[in-house]
């Protein structure tokens, strides 16, 4: 068997790696335009900014060793410039000598990942997408020494590459067309990373989309837009394509032809939820699914059963991750779902260094299946969403989060675990022992005769800020004063996060008192509504 793989880094190497695991005998051709064949592209931002300091250190395997370990043919250098399916060839040119020659293939795998998009070009404009691209920025900060630099695009490489240039020394500013930054986050989550942002010393500019270069006033810019699946080839092959040019493939990673596998940022997925087509270009994706194409060749049947996008980011001294469906996402499907959120410790709180997680939970209704999950914080977010995400995977409740034994001790965690805890709020609301309200909502309640605004928390955090007519009865005072409360209204509460009004609400629901929580709190309606 001869497998020839265009295409390096994540799905390619993976692919060819597996291949020679399974099939010692397997003619294997890995072909690379470039000079590199695996590298550690998600640490490109850190070796600008500093914090990776060894160049040798991105490279994660070099054409020799690759060659040594795995005896695969690995030739960079070499561009593929055409496909011919019925003759199952592909003509190769070498970039060096500018000569073409074709080779045969029984199963071919294309790998070409993905294409950063560039409006402009420039001496000071660039992208980072590639080991090259990042010597470039380098070289640039060392030898032109930038004072600022503009980043177009407010996605994981926008907000990676503001804080690297940030920490290089440099004004930083972002430029995002959309209402909001982080577009894989929900608003409640976009707004944490913003405030953060803003509070480092970066300025953010959201709804502001870039006509030319002139009007960002800056000594280098960063072209963090996106990226388009570069499948070219794959066109003039006659393989079918999805409208924005991804390659479409079966749940084997098959094309279209039947010898031709592809893999990675270049193909259309599903979305392991919705089980609609999706564009995911994300490196664990394009590792499975290399390994994946790798199987199905030698008759092992494996299916890619979609991806639920787990992702993670590093802000500053903040992470921010999440996997499922955001909010937006849910609402575009029509399923219907609700929400909670939880601040809540990462670790015991009388433990030193301890700092809270913002974490929001989508799911569905009535089941209470979860669907969705971002978090945000100083520490533990990481170990929240991982958890969260296999969560997803395994198609699990609310009231399955609530029964999860998760390892505990004060340094890691407390007693009840913040996934705990979403899972005791999600199984409330699906038993009617709460209902909820949330920030939005908060603006169609204000000036209402017919209902009680009512806050319980402390006097001092009430005078620190309130919903405008909101009253204010802490709840450790919310016995003795029941006879102010009017049992004709119902009452909306709120505390800070929304555990000491769920307290309050439960004696008022005792007492015969219609209620409704304000999920989230004060903390984050003042968040969310704040200019």
């Amino acid at each position: 068997m001869k497998v020839v793989i265009i295409g390096g880094v994540a799905g390619g190497a993976s692919a060819a790696a597996r291949l020679r695991r399974l099939a010692e005998d397997a003619e294997i051709i890995l072909f690379e335009r470039g000079d590199y064949i695996s590298f550690a592209n998600c640490g490109l931002p850190y070796y600008i900014g500093g914090t990776i300091r060894d160049k040798a250190s991105l490279t994660l395997q070099t054409p020799a060793s690759f060659r040594r370990r795995f005896a695969i043919d690995v030739r960079t250098g070499e561009e593929i410039i055409a496909i011919d399916p019925s003759g199952k060839t592909v003509t190769v040119r070498r970039l060096v000598a500018e000569e073409t020659y074709t080779e045969s293939y029984d199963k071919l795998i294309l790998s070409p990942g993905a294409a950063p998009i560039l409006p402009f070009t420039g001496e000071n404009i660039f992208s980072l997408r590639n080991i090259p691209d990042t010597y470039r920025i380098k070289e640039y900060l060392e030898q032109k020494q930038p004072q600022s630099a503009a980043i177009i695009g407010g996605g994981f490489i926008g907000l990676e590459m503001a804080e690297n240039l940030h920490q290089a020394g440099l004004k930083v500013s972002i430029w995002e067309a959309s209402p909001q930054i982080a577009g894989g986050f929900d608003r409640e989550i976009a707004r944490e990373i913003t405030s953060h942002l803003i509070e480092q010393g970066i300025q953010v500019h959201t709804g502001q989309f870039v006509e030319n270069i002139e009007q960002l006033s800056a000594d280098m810019v960063i072209l963090a837009i996106g990226v388009r699946p570069e499948s070219a080839l794959a066109k003039e092959a006659g393989l079918a394509l999805a409208p924005n040019g991804a390659i479409i493939v079966n749940e084997n990673l098959l094309s279209s032809d039947p010898h031709i596998y592809a893999v990675g940022d270049a193909v259309q997925s599903r979305h392991f939820l919705s089980g609609q087509p999706v564009y995911i270009p994300l490196a664990g994706p394009a590792n499975k699914q290399g390994r994946m194409a790798a199987d199905n060749i030698c008759g092992l049947n494996r299916a890619y059963r979609g991806t639920i996008g787990s992702a993670i980011v590093k802000v500053f001294d903040l992470t921010a991750a999440s996997a499922g469906l955001t909010e937006s996402a849910i609402k575009k499907i029509g399923l219907p779902y609700d929400k909670v959120f939880v601040w809540a410790g990462a670790h015991a709180s009388y433990y030193p260094g301890a700092a809270s997680i913002s974490l929001k939970v989508l799911f569905s209704v009535p089941d209470g299946q979860i669907i969705g999950a971002q978090a945000i914080g100083r520490t533990g977010v990481d170990k929240r969403i991982d958890v969260l995400a296999t969560a997803i995977r395994a198609e699990m409740t609310g009231a399955d989060l609530a029964e999860l034994e998760l390892a505990y001790a004060p340094p890691y965690s407390s007693a009840k675990d913040p996934v705990n805890l979403a899972g005791f709020m999600i199984d409330n609301i699906l038993r009617g022992q709460v209902r909820q309200h949330h920030w939005d909502d908060i603006g169609a309640l204000l000036g209402r005769e017919d209902i009680t605004l009512l806050d319980v928390r402390t006097a001092g955090e009430y005078s620190g800020g309130h919903i405008k007519g909101a009253i204010n009865i802490p709840v450790d005072e919310l016995r003795e004063n029941l006879g102010r409360l009017d049992q004709k209204k119902p009452i909306y509460l709120n505390c800070h996060s929304g555990q000491r009004s769920y307290i309050a609400y439960r004696i008022l629901n005792s007492k015969g008192f219609t209620c409704s929580n304000l999920a989230g709190g004060y903390r984050l309606y003042a968040e969310m509504t704040s200019i």
